[in-house]
């Protein structure tokens, strides 16, 4: 009975995060946000991205730049070269009339890089990107629109995934996308989103904080809007499109990676989310403390259901472990079909385990590559 009863728990709290907690956000009522009017004048910004060995990627996104660049002559868009040892310094240093770089010291992480880049600024809004991610030409229009509603203080942007069927990693990288993506517009609609992803968004320049390099700068800098008494919102039109991760190893070392950064980034903002309002609260714990858990909740979840068996039968928990075995096997020497896609579900959520069990002991990753096998 109670094996019974902690495999229920187990398998509600795995879904909770993207079943229940959407269902709850419903009850919730909107608040809806004020635009400027069509023709009305925008506020200056900046647009910033850093690049640690983006040769393959730049020249799509130099291009990008330029067309976003005939539609706001006046937008000014900083570089930080963090070290790059491939092509990507040249590459940069060749679109100078239309960007300004920044050389870092050496390999310093995009925290540091980021911090640089916003105290050059000179724009109201400061509009945040990656080095691999295209922007549609009407997003800069659209996303500081949003600015007219004066309490409003950060704007995230709709990321979009191309490649997504290249591979079991990718398409449950897409499927997930998609489902955080949707989280976040309904959040926003009820108040605010529990942070950014560094793809694509925006904060007013007053707005940004100080913080440590070791944190995941994207969610700290979208999280102070949120402590500041602001709105921050995502606009479902402001699009980007980026190219997904297609190998299984390189996904995982993300997932390491960016859960580790977000436990530290957790504990530094600790005192801060104490304080916030109890919807955000209920928002912050239902997207992140209770998702960063659910390879835990996974693990127990195993061991009561194997309990169970037994508890039914010796040779009905012996069928049901090799049968799981036979499962992880094909899905593990897979790349493809729906084996391979469950396999990957159960190793992300085991790779944030992981990143959070290694930021727990004092392991950071501030600094960073790009994935090999992004398109």
């Amino acid at each position: 009975m109670i094996a019974a009863i902690v495999l229920g728990l187990c398998v509600a709290l795995v879904l909770y995060p993207f079943a229940f907690y959407p269902l709850l956000l419903r009850l919730i009522p909107e608040k809806p946000v004020a635009r400027a009017e069509p023709g009305a004048a925008l506020p200056a910004a900046t647009l910033v991205f850093c690049a640690f060995n983006e040769a393959a990627a730049l020249p799509g996104k130099i291009a990008n730049l330029r067309s976003l660049k005939v539609r706001h002559p006046d937008l000014e868009i900083l570089a930080f070269n963090d070290g790059s040892t491939d092509a990507t310094p040249a590459l940069l240093a060749a679109a100078a009339d239309i960007l300004t770089v920044i050389d870092g010291p050496g390999r310093s992480g995009k925290a540091r890089g980021m911090k640089t880049l916003a105290a050059r600024a000179h724009g109201d809004i400061l509009i945040f990107t990656d080095a691999n991610v295209r922007l549609e030409e009407e997003a800069i229009a659209r996303l500081l629109s949003c600015y007219a509603d004066p309490d409003v203080g950060g704007v995230l942007g709709s990321l979009r995934y191309e490649g997504y069927r290249a591979s079991a990693s990718a398409t449950v990288g897409g499927l997930y996308w998609r489902l955080e993506e949707a989280l976040k517009d309904r959040e926003s609609r009820t108040g605010n989103v529990m942070g950014a992803d560094g793809s694509i968004f925006s904060i007013r320049r007053a707005l940004y904080p100080d913080f440590p390099d070791h944190v995941l700068d994207d969610l700290v800098v979208s999280m102070s809007v949120v402590f500041a008494g602001k709105r921050l919102i995502k606009a479902r039109d402001v699009v980007a499109w980026e190219n997904m991760v297609a190998e299984r190893r390189d996904e995982m070392k993300r997932k390491v990676r960016i859960a580790a950064r977000s436990w530290h980034t957790h504990r530094y903002l600790r005192p801060q989310l104490c304080r916030m309002r109890p919807l955000d609260r209920f928002k912050y714990g239902s997207r992140k403390l209770v998702r960063w858990s659910g390879g835990l909740w996974i693990g127990i979840g195993a061991v009561a259901a194997f309990m169970l068996a037994w508890s039914i039968a010796p040779k009905v928990a012996a069928v049901l472990a090799l049968v799981c075995g036979n499962v992880i096997i094909i899905g593990i020497v897979s790349h493809r079909g729906p084996l391979a896609a469950l396999m990957d579900i159960l190793l992300a959520y085991f790779a944030t385990l992981r990143g959070i069990a290694l930021a727990m002991r004092g392991r950071d990753f501030t600094i960073w590559a790009p994935a090999k096998s992004r398109g």
